[in-house]
């Protein structure tokens, strides 16, 4: 088989020059550890121009079952022609967004009801792959790669902007206040509804969240761009779809699969704000570790994964460890467990994503009753946020997020949601302002200019 084309090129600590440089482009994304303002991711991966797209619309199925087989079979057939290398975290292969809608479409068997696209996956035969450790940066392309926008950065010749103009004059702007879908009222009757489910014995956690909607003008790409320095988080993107643009500050890993099969998910449950004075925000910090209800939580959705990863592993090779690590971001703190199993040979790496597809952290125990009651209270559609974006590479690696902290772009308009997981002894101002925390910050930072 032909091997990889691997050009060299020079580094930068900040990969956006590169995502500008590819203006135009068709179906940019940016896989973003947020380096230089987040020091805990290590690749930058950036594709775009992608030598073929799946959609769901194009995919005729009557089960999940045969909904994953046909979506494995494409991507596969595609990867096969692919010319590999192991020492990549991603050498050319599939990068896809999954809708929450998908997930309701999978597991409760409803129609879409959604603006987005329930599925959108780009076969990609370059990518822009940055390692911050190494310090390195490098063009790899398959053999017979013809992007042009490829080619420029290959000759040298791609309009790669100085970092002097890193952040870029903004040109992109609210042009009205934030609404929310729930305000304190209504948040408190859909959360007082929601206890009357978990006393009743329907669930026994639901994450209740809340949608902030926007118009705007400008260029995402500006927006996203200030937002990674107000919320740098290491599972980061910037998605063109073209129809419409996600920006994801999410701090929050879904499943990832190794080369080896080793599968691996961090579930995040239990959130604080972060405080300017030192000590305050150490006090926050332990209180949140210290908190028997996070703790609870965290606990019950690590069980439901578990669960979820039993479908796809060997038996007897699931973990839990560490449980309820503190880890801390700009805005906030979070206590992060870690869950891993083995696949069984038979099991692809996308099979097993979609098998614990939607997340547990944001949607709640037992998952199918939970996605009910979410669809019954929350008056607003999630689309792509409490989804994931995902990459499969042709050496067999796939890594994934969960699309919290994140925004929509379309139409004029700009949306972007908020929410925290409800058990029986949650408190219904508390959990507001959760969302407010949560979110707050990334809001105002973009209405700084309107």
């Amino acid at each position: 088989m032909s091997t990889l084309i691997r050009t060299p090129l020079g580094y930068f600590a900040d990969t956006s020059r590169w995502l500008l440089a590819l203006e135009g482009a068709p179906h940019r994304v940016f896989l973003d550890s947020a380096h230089p303002h987040s020091q805990r991711g290590r690749y930058d991966i950036i594709c775009a121009d992608p030598i073929d797209i799946i959609n769901v619309n194009t995919i005729t199925y009557e089960s999940f079952g045969e909904f994953t087989f046909k979506v494995n079979s494409i991507i596969e057939q595609a990867l096969s022609q692919f010319a590999s290398s192991d020492e990549l975290p991603f050498c050319g292969g599939a990068v896809g967004v999954l809708s929450y809608e998908l997930g309701e479409i999978l597991s409760l068997g409803r129609a879409a009801n959604c603006d987005s696209t329930p599925l959108f996956i780009g076969i990609y035969d370059w990518a822009l792959i940055i390692d911050h450790h190494a310090k390195s940066a490098e063009l790899v392309r398959q053999p017979g790669c013809r992007s042009a926008y490829a080619q420029q950065i290959a000759a040298g010749t791609a309009p790669v902007p100085p970092s002097s103009l890193l952040p870029p004059r903004p040109n992109f702007a609210l042009t009205s206040s934030p609404h929310a879908s729930l305000d304190q009222a209504d948040y408190r009757r859909a959360f007082n509804r929601l206890q009357d489910y978990i006393q009743a014995g329907d669930c026994y956690q639901v994450n209740l969240t809340r949608q902030f909607a926007a118009s705007c003008e400008g260029d995402p790409v500006h927006a996203y761009l200030s937002l990674r320095q107000v919320a740098a988080a290491p599972y980061s993107v910037f998605f063109d779809l073209g129809t419409e643009q996600l920006l994801s500050l999410s701090p929050e890993r879904f499943i990832s699969v190794s080369s080896q099969g080793e599968i691996r998910t961090e579930p995040i449950k239990g959130t604080a704000r972060r405080d300017p004075d030192p000590m305050q925000d150490q006090a926050l910090a332990k209180a949140l570790q210290q908190s028997a209800k996070n703790q609870a939580e965290n606990v019950m959705i690590v069980d439901l994964l578990r669960n979820d990863l039993s479908k796809s592993c060997k038996p007897g090779s699931i973990t839990a460890n560490p449980l309820m690590e503190l880890q801390s971001f700009n805005t906030v703190h979070h206590l992060v467990s870690t869950v891993t199993g083995q696949l069984r040979p038979e099991v692809t790496p996308l099979t097993a994503l979609l098998d614990c597809f939607p997340g547990g952290s944001i949607t709640g125990a037992p998952k199918r009753r939970a996605m009910e009651i979410i669809a019954e209270l929350e008056p607003h559609r999630r689309d792509l946020y409490c989804g994931s974006v995902f990459y499969l590479s042709a050496n067999g690696r796939l890594d994934s997020n969960i699309t919290i902290r994140s925004f929509v772009c379309r139409d004029g308009e700009i949306r972007t949601w908020a929410g925290g997981g409800i058990v029986s002894d949650s408190d219904a101002d508390e959990e507001f302002r959760e969302t407010q925390d949560k979110i707050g910050k990334l809001l105002d930072s973009l209405q700084a200019r309107h």
